[in-house]
């Protein structure tokens, strides 16, 4: 049967979040509440090319080391995984390190927020039917939350339209990701499609990588932190989130994003010794009460 290229799905599993679905969001979450840290510890001495082209080599290294997945994908569904590539894995992981050169991570953190509230906005649109009263009002609750927690130190931060653009339209690709992958996974399992997918963003990349090399310098600081970059943010987190989707649809999925500016002031607060604001406790409180109200049994 001929498939549409966006072809979106609902997941498999429509009950409450339980135990599995609560520790992938967690691994997420702790996993990529990190990367825009060490995107700016890359940009110190690498231009946005190759911070982009040395993440996504070492995860696409770090997927093939597993036998799963080199399982076959059928070749009706290839341009459909070479497309999720490029617009969850190549596009927005070049367009991220750019816009950072225009904006600080912390808003670019706000902004990524509304990751779930595009997956619910794109869900709506190729499935054809409104999401949940519940799940709706957690997704506002939720993002309310990210705002919270951003805002004060935002305020003052560097943000030009230009950055926030791109940022938006990153996100904007995400949205749409989170529910193509569905379909995809349910069929084949996250790491055939994966790999597939981040091999195309790959070819997307190498060209700007290349043409970023000659302005950029090897330090072993910036140079250490594509490890993680790539290894677990590129490579294991979008397993990880790619099995959450497959299990409970991409807005719902989505909802792990919320939870990145919480691991984000945590880690702050134990290695750095910052101080928290009061508007970052009650925007935790909002993520934790839209996140609960998000995996509520869809009806």
């Amino acid at each position: 049967m001929r498939r549409r290229l966006l072809e979106a799905g609902s997941g498999s599993r429509t009950e409450a979040f339980g135990t599995p679905e609560w520790l992938l969001l967690s691994g997420i979450a702790l996993i990529w509440g990190s990367s825009f840290l060490f995107i700016d510890i890359g940009l110190e001495a690498f231009r946005p090319g190759v911070v982009a082209l040395a993440r996504l080599g070492l995860g696409v290294a770090a997927l093939a080391l597993f036998p799963a997945a080199r399982r076959p994908v059928d070749r009706a569904d290839l341009a459909r995984v070479a497309f999720l590539g490029l617009i969850w894995a190549g596009l927005p992981l070049l367009l991220f390190p750019v816009a950072q050169q225009w904006i600080d991570s912390s808003v670019a953190g706000m902004l990524n927020g509304a990751v779930p509230l595009f997956g619910a906005a794109w869900a709506v649109l190729l499935l054809r039917r409104p999401l949940g009263r519940t799940q709706t009002l957690g997704l506002l609750v939720g993002f309310a939350g990210v705002v919270a927690i951003s805002w004060p130190e935002a305020q003052g931060s560097r943000a030009t339209t230009v950055g926030a653009a791109l940022v938006l339209l990153a996100v904007a690709c995400y949205g749409l990701a989170v529910n193509l992958a569905v379909p995809l996974q349910q069929r084949y399992g996250a790491l055939p499609v994966l790999l597939r997918a981040q091999l195309a963003a790959l070819a997307l990349l190498v060209p700007f990588g290349l043409w970023s090399l000659p302005g950029s310098r090897l330090a072993w600081g910036p140079a250490l932190a594509m490890l993680p970059l790539g290894i677990l943010g590129t490579g294991l987190a979008f397993v990880l989130m790619t099995t959450l989707v497959g299990r409970v649809g991409g807005p719902r999925g989505a909802v792990a994003t919320y939870f990145i500016p919480v691991v984000a002031i945590a880690l702050g607060v134990v290695f750095l010794g910052e101080r928290v604001a009061p508007a970052a406790l009650l925007g935790t409180a909002l993520v934790l009460v839209g996140a609960w109200l998000t995996s509520r049994r869809e009806a």
